[in-house]
């Protein structure tokens, strides 16, 4: 009897023993890497989503996925938002590719006076859509902006008879979100070519040198405000 009660205490002892010993660590997991400062970074390499974005009276709604004018939505007969693909937009003298971590199109100007062209037989109704609206970021500086808006009808192809520059937003600096905005009713040349045609395509141009670098986030052809007249303002210089 008073061998087993020994034998129970020493096992006792040992389980005591082990108890009080320190469990062992559990290996530290590496970090997450921290992101590098993006002011060290050249502005072509900072990411959009931390740009500025210039006010004004068109905006985008992210939530409702469409272009606002003092808070109401504006229809549009053509929205491209660049889900991860170019939606047929092509770039001469220069580069273009999907956003590498965000929707959005990506391009690079490489050459002089460098143009993005939108798919062609977008047949729309130049009367119903008159508004081109372009949020897009600067990403990186170039010299002599441009700006200007070309279009392609079955009665002509793009010509500088047939232009426009932008009422709002014009010239963005970098690290700059803003929404070009053209009114077709009123453009700075070609009377009223746009309102009486049915548009097959239209070409931007941004900068007219080549270094520039933009994120182009949506571009939409939509109607323009309810009730609104032409803007007497003059395309921004």
């Amino acid at each position: 009897m008073k061998s087993a009660l020994l034998s129970i205490l020493s096992l006792c002892a040992v389980l005591l023993a082990a108890c009080d010993e320190p469990r062992a660590r559990e290996p530290k997991l590496n970090p997450r890497p921290q992101p590098a400062d993006d002011r060290a970074l050249p502005p072509a390499a900072r990411p959009a989503d931390a740009a500025v974005e210039r006010p004004g009276p068109y905006a985008w709604d992210a939530a409702a996925g469409t272009f606002t004018f003092e808070g109401q939505p504006l229809r549009a007969g053509r929205l491209w938002t660049f889900e991860g693909s170019t939606d047929g937009f092509v770039m001469a003298g220069g580069e273009v590719l999907p956003a590498e971590t965000s929707s959005g199109l990506r391009l690079a100007a490489r050459a002089f006076d460098p143009a993005l062209r939108s798919p062609s037989g977008l047949a729309l109704d130049g009367a119903q859509f008159s508004h081109v609206l372009v949020r897009v970021t600067r990403l990186a500086p170039a010299s002599d902006w441009d700006g200007a808006l070309h279009y392609v009808t079955a009665a002509h192809p793009e010509a500088a008879g047939f232009m426009a520059k932008p009422f709002q937003g014009a010239d963005p600096k970098v690290n700059e979100t803003v929404i070009l905005a053209y009114d077709m009713r009123s453009p700075t040349m070609g009377g009223q070519d746009w309102v009486t045609s049915l548009i097959e395509s239209i070409r931007l141009d941004f900068d007219d040198a080549a270094g520039g670098e933009f994120l182009i986030h949506q571009i939409a052809v939509t109607e323009p405000p309810g009730g609104e007249p032409a803007p007497a303002l003059r395309p921004a210089a």
